[in-house]
C-alpha cells in the first residue's frame, strides 16, 4: 500500500503530526510519496523511511491509494483542488489547525486513523465542486464558495442574479456568496446562510450585508445555472473562488453550476456530520445546562 502526504512546508505546526504519519508508515510497511519542497523542509522527518519524492505535488498522488493531509481545512481545498480530476483517491484529513471542520482527525488519533484506513474500515463522503464559466470560456471550480465583494471602497455593489434564465433580484449589497453545502459551514454561515447537509444536490445564495433587510439567502438545486453579472460596478468588485483572488475582468459575467467534479473524504467509525457540528460549532449546546 502507498500513500502520499500532502502538507504546507511553510506550518511548522505540521511537523510533529508529519513525523508520526512517516513513523507509522515505516513500520507497517507503507510506501510514501511527497513533493520535494516538503521532503526537503522536514529532511529529518523522512530519516527512517524510503519516501518517492516529486517536484511537483501532482505527481506524487500517481499510484497512491489514499492521501494524507496534513493541515487546516485550508489544506483540504488545497487538496481537493489538487485532485479534482482524479477524485477516485480518497483523502483523510489531519487537523493541525484551529477548527478543522473538513480536517477532523486529531494528532492523537492518528495511528488508529491509519489502522483503520489500511485495513478499510471506513465510508466514503462525495463532496462535490461548482463551476464557475467566465464569456472568455476560463471555468473556475470551488469546493467551498465563490465570492463576489467590493474592492477598496466604501461603497456597496450591484449585482444581478438569474437562475436558470429568469431574473431573481438586482442585489445592492457589500458581496454575494454562492457556496455548496460544504461550504456553507464556513463564510456563508458567517454571513448569515443556512447549514446544509453535505452531498445535498443545491448551492446557497447569500447576500453579505444587503441593503434591503428583507433580502435573504436562497437554496437553489445546482443542477441548474446561477448567473450573476456586475455590469454598472465591475471595476469596484472582485471575484474569488475559495479565497483565490481573480484578476479583474472588463465585464463580470458568471455562470455558476454543480462540476463534474468531487473529492472524496475519509469518514471514519463512528465520524458523522452532526458529531462534527456539535464538537466543532457547538452547535445546539446550551449553556445554561451544567
Amino acid at each position: 500500500m502507498k500513500f502520499c502526504i500532502i502538507a504546507n512546508p511553510e506550518k511548522y505546526s505540521v511537523e510533529e503530526p508529519l513525523k508520526q504519519v512517516i513513523d507509522w508508515c515505516a513500520k507497517n510497511d507503507v510506501g510514501v510519496s511527497v513533493s520535494l519542497k516538503l521532503h526537503s523542509q522536514f529532511t529529518n522527518a523522512f530519516k527512517n523511511v524510503s519516501a518517492s519524492v516529486h517536484e511537483e505535488e501532482i505527481e506524487i498522488i500517481e499510484g497512491s491509494e489514499a492521501i494524507i493531509a496534513i493541515g487546516g481545512d485550508g489544506t483540504l481545498l488545497h487538496t481537493a483542488h489538487l485532485i479534482k480530476s482524479n477524485s477516485s483517491v480518497p483523502v483523510l484529513g489531519i487537523n493541525t489547525g484551529k477548527l478543522g471542520f473538513m480536517a477532523n482527525i486529531q494528532p492523537d488519533f492518528i495511528a488508529e486513523a491509519l489502522n483503520q484506513v489500511i485495513n478499510k474500515m471506513y465510508l466514503l463522503d462525495k463532496r462535490t465542486l461548482l463551476k464557475a464559466e467566465m464569456p472568455s470560456g476560463n471555468c473556475y471550480y470551488a469546493l467551498n464558495e465563490f465570492l463576489f465583494t467590493k474592492r477598496d471602497t466604501s461603497s456597496m455593489i450591484t449585482l444581478e442574479a438569474e437562475y436558470d434564465g429568469v431574473f431573481i433580484n438586482s442585489y445592492w449589497a457589500d458581496g454575494l456568496l454562492i457556496s455548496t453545502p460544504t461550504g456553507s459551514t464556513a463564510y456563508n454561515l458567517s454571513a448569515g446562510g443556512p447549514i446544509v447537509l453535505p452531498n445535498t444536490p443545491v448551492m446557497v445564495l447569500t447576500p453579505i450585508n444587503p441593503h434591503t433587510l428583507t433580502t435573504r439567502p436562497l437554496v437553489l438545486p445546482s443542477n441548474r445555472s446561477l448567473r450573476i453579472v456586475s455590469e454598472n460596478s465591475t471595476g469596484n468588485t472582485l471575484f474569488s473562488y475559495d479565497g483565490v483572488i481573480l484578476p479583474e475582468e472588463t465585464q463580470l459575467d458568471v455562470t455558476i453550476s454543480e462540476s463534474n467534479y468531487s473529492v472524496q473524504l475519509i469518514q471514519l467509525p463512528g465520524q458523522n456530520y452532526f458529531e462534527t457540528l456539535r464538537n466543532k460549532l457547538m452547535w445546539g449546546m446550551d449553556k445554561r445546562k451544567v
